[in-house]
């Protein structure tokens, strides 16, 4: 059985993919953290979806995330020998995928208040917490932690994705705020009537 409790980090340090040990609020493992909580944020979204392409395109980005991380805990000195590294393939499999959806649904020409369905929502919540991995990403990018600039495009890709894809969820549910139309209530609503 798995041992969950470790005492590893009772004196407030972490270890990275190798020997090395860094204080738990070192910007990497605050990066990789953050791109954990999208991770989660993202479970959230896979669990309420009900359609099931969106399920499995969630997984598939939930696993290339667990890539993303393993790459940001590694030190340099160990990134050639365990070799997790997002790529340029990555990215471009993403922006393949959003062009696909954006096909599908008309993206509303306004900002949007995320709430229509449980599932939009998720993701966008989901989203918002890419964009603060993303934020944080940058910084080791211009601190020199960190020299993969796919990482990068990798998250703001990711972003635009779920983004699009929220759209998707929500115009796919009678919920959803359709572009240029009122908000309709679906026929079970305690509200209707």
């Amino acid at each position: 059985m798995a041992k969950v409790t470790t005492h590893g980090g009772d004196t407030g340090y972490t270890g990275l993919l190798g020997e090395q040990r860094v204080p738990k609020y070192d910007p990497r493992p605050e990066t990789f953290g953050t791109v954990d909580e999208a991770t989660s944020a993202l479970g959230l979204a896979r669990a309420v979806a009900r359609d099931q392409r969106v399920k499995d395109l969630i997984y598939r980005l939930q696993q290339d995330l667990y890539l993303l991380m393993g790459e940001l805990a590694t030190p340099p000195e160990n990134y050639e020998k365990i070799g997790l590294r997002i790529t340029a393939e990555h990215v471009q499999r993403l922006e393949t995928e959003a062009e696909q959806l954006k096909r599908e649904v008309e993206i509303p020409n306004r900002f949007i208040i995320p709430g229509d369905t449980p599932d939009g929502a998720a993701l966008d919540f989901a989203r918002t917490v890419i964009r603060r991995a993303e934020r944080l990403a940058v910084k080791l990018l211009h601190d020199g932690v960190i020299h993969n600039s796919e990482v990068i495009r990798y998250l703001n890709r990711l972003s635009d994705v779920v983004f699009i894809l929220a759209r998707y969820v929500e115009v796919r549910s009678s919920l959803a705020t359709l572009p240029g139309t009122e908000p309709r209530q679906a026929p079970d609503s305690p509200l209707a009537g």
